[in-house]
């Protein structure tokens, strides 16, 4: 990576200063070396970092415009590739970025290859990867991404219910259940992943809605269920602002 050249050189050449020219004792100049070396990269990386937040954050507000403005949000971030050789993990955190806009277009082929690429902390993109690996019949490797989003990311309630919910549909209930406790023993008294096992061990469906928008984003309900969802949701808030009689 570039920032970590860039100060190596510096150090370096402080290095070399500092005994040839100036003469003093090693040790100490290592010191220094050491000193500048953190220095510089931190100097690079925050610059670096500056640009590419830009740039996410414009995206940001081209998906929050109303029609939001998908192609050019994902245009910013491909822009903002160019930074991935000068900085560790940038490239994971755009590649997410852009995978999971085109997830939620339902534009599945072009997500693929960028979820792919994501950064393992993100777990809403290692979900949507683990999901497609799912429907791609690719089992095995749909049980290897879950296994790394929730060794990195245990407390969000939602990856373990995604996680037990791909599993049942897989046929392996009982290892669902076995999931949701896992899920439950890292989440005490999430009553989310409560009512879930609940439904599993009384034979039902799983009901994730109670996840609300956010289960609804990972598309792995029919559009039906979730129109359905969006209009009982909007009436509910109709409901809440209508005048009280008198």
């Amino acid at each position: 990576m570039y920032n970590i050249l860039i100060s190596a050189a510096a150090a370096i050449a402080m290095l070399l200063i500092m005994i040839f020219v100036l003469k003093l004792a090693w040790w100490g100049s290592l010191i220094v070396t050491l000193i500048v070396f953190g220095l510089v990269f931190i100097l690079f990386s925050r610059i670096t970092m500056k640009k590419v937040m830009a740039s996410i954050e414009a995206a940001g507000k081209d998906l929050q415009a109303q029609p939001p403005r998908f192609e050019k949000a994902v245009r910013e971030l491909k822009d903002a590739l160019q930074y991935s050789n000068w900085q560790l993990y940038v490239s994971g955190q755009l590649h997410s970025q852009i995978g999971m806009i085109y997830y939620m277009k339902r534009d599945f082929s072009n997500a693929f290859p960028h979820l792919e690429k994501s950064f393992f902390k993100n777990w809403a993109a290692t979900a949507m990867l683990a999901v497609s690996y799912m429907k791609r019949q690719k089992k095995d490797k749909m049980i290897s991404t879950f296994e790394k989003a929730v060794q990195w990311n245990g407390k969000e309630s939602l990856l373990w219910g995604i996680y037990a919910y791909c599993m049942n549909e897989s046929g392996e209930s009982v290892r669902a259940k076995e999931i949701l406790i896992k899920g439950l023993k890292k989440n005490p008294g999430d009553e989310k992943l409560k009512d879930i096992l609940d439904c599993l061990e009384k034979g039902k469906k799983m009901n994730m809605r109670a996840y609300g928008d956010l289960w609804f984003q990972f598309h792995l309900e029919s559009l039906g269920a979730l129109q359905r969802y969006q209009m009982a949701s909007m009436g509910g808030r109709m409901q809440r602002r209508a005048p009280a009689k008198r």
